[in-house]
């Protein structure tokens, strides 16, 4: 057994049931699980390692509950820079049609050290195209190779153009191959112990581009295997309107409609969620991933989340893909996600510390997680710490726990993903990061020059 002491943190934000924020706090960990918390007179005096964190905040591992990793390969595709949501997509359809396998699994695991490097500690990923062979295998791989507790999405798009649907006929694939590989992935993969590392997720990309028969078999599979399902929903005002002129309901009746509303199920966006839609959501513990960043670069509009958390709807935070956002770092999403419900509703529609919560515990429970996003004993040992002696939190130190979300914290100087320090000083250990962003970079633009 391995043990981890952290200690002399400037403060501890637990994010447990009391919202304990622990002044000179620490952890004490054994292999992956966390078997205390405190001040570091109640903890054991010595471990295998001792991370002495003077002078930086230590908050639960950041959740992000919405991504598609590959995208970060189409980063600022002129064609896609200034087009809403459909606009956007019709871009980008024909260049992400010549993806490769490789190309899946060095940009997985681009998108991951960025995440990390931002105190992100678990991640989902909704990888809904797959063409010239490439599966969710590749990402899954990825995972593994950095260290990133993962749930991965088996997204899938089945009605192209030609059958009313937004995605060019190319890049669909046969609702009964769709199945078999998701039902193969969930036999191969998904792990629903406690401390899983690796968790697998039905997810049909959007009502856009998938049929209704394939919404409800994939919710009959993922109930049948006890894995959670996840789609976008009510992105934006376009949404609205295909939805009521394709299938003569809002978004969240379509839901309710094909079983697509509970505990295991979230749904990304639902910028356009109506109140009916939201009391809907709070009534069945359905989730929200709320992404910020993305919802303004595409302009689809701001989201209500005060209205949903004060009816209790489950609220996560997500980055989203990389092409609609163009950076993945999740505690500068929290601070966004602060400013935008500011802009909509009001300087009490989100506090610093709402922020943080939806980030981490928030994150939790959407990913129908018990064992992340709270510091406390019996959780997963996932943990980062931003050091508070940057310039960018300089005189911000009168509440440094706001000051994470309000100022510019930067890297995290820490990431420890289930007892395993991932990131050390502001440095990945898993991985050569320099080499991989070389070849990224050469990948991407292999990527762009097909498509032209």
């Amino acid at each position: 057994m391995k043990t981890l002491l952290v200690k002399n943190a400037e403060v501890l934000v637990t994010m447990d049931a009391g919202r304990r924020e622990i002044a000179r706090g620490g952890l004490y960990i054994e292999d992956n699980r966390i078997v205390a918390v405190g001040t570091g007179d109640t903890l054991p005096a010595s471990a295998d390692e001792v991370l002495d964190l003077t002078g930086h905040v230590v908050i639960p591992g950041l959740v992000n509950t919405h991504h598609h990793m590959y995208q970060s390969l189409t980063r600022a595709i002129p064609a896609a820079q200034d087009g809403e949501l459909f606009n956007w997509l019709t871009n980008l359809y024909p260049v992400w049609a010549n993806l490769t396998p490789e190309m899946i699994r060095v940009s997985t695991k681009t998108a991951m050290a960025e995440l990390l490097l931002s105190g992100c500690t678990t991640s989902s990923d909704h990888l809904y195209i797959y063409p010239n062979g490439c599966k969710l295998d590749d990402s899954i791989e990825a995972a593994a190779e950095i260290g990133m507790r993962f749930h991965a999405s088996r997204g899938s798009m089945s009605v192209g153009q030609s059958q009313g649907g937004l995605p060019p006929d190319r890049v669909v694939e046969r609702e009964g191959d769709i199945l078999k590989d998701t039902q193969r992935l969930i036999e191969t993969y998904h792990d629903e112990g406690r401390y899983a590392m690796l968790r697998v997720v039905v997810a049909p990309c959007s009502p856009f581009s998938v049929s209704r028969d394939l919404m409800r078999e994939s919710a009959t599979m993922a109930r049948h295997y006890g894995v959670s399902l996840h789609t976008h929903l009510a992105e934006n005002v376009n949404d609205i309107a295909y939805s009521r002129e394709k299938f003569g309901m809002t978004p969240a009746e379509y839901a309710q409609d094909l079983g697509w509303v509970g505990h295991d199920v979230w749904h990304a966006h639902c910028v356009q969620l109506d109140d009916a839609g939201i009391a809907l959501f709070a009534k069945t513990g359905t989730g929200v991933a709320h992404c910020p960043c993305s919802n303004m670069r595409l302009a689809s509009g701001i989201a209500p989340i005060r209205r949903m958390r004060d009816a209790g709807v489950p609220v996560g935070l997500g980055v989203d893909g990389s092409a609609s956002n163009d950076a993945a770092s999740m505690i500068n999403e929290a601070r966004q996600a602060l400013l935008l419900q500011r802009v909509g509703f009001g300087p009490s529609a989100m506090t610093a510390r709402d922020a943080l919560e939806i980030a981490t515990v928030g994150g939790a429970r959407v990913l129908g997680r018990d064992d992340i996003g709270v510091l406390a004993a019996g959780m997963a040992a996932d943990f980062v710490a931003f050091d508070t002696r940057g310039v960018g939190m300089a005189g911000g130190l009168h509440d440094p726990v706001a000051a994470l979300v309000f100022c510019n914290p930067g890297q995290a100087a820490y990431s420890v993903v289930n007892g395993r320090v991932v990131v050390r000083e502001g440095r990945l250990t898993t991985l050569d990061l320099p080499s991989l962003v070389t070849r990224h970079n050469a990948l991407a633009r292999q990527l762009a020059e097909a498509s032209r």
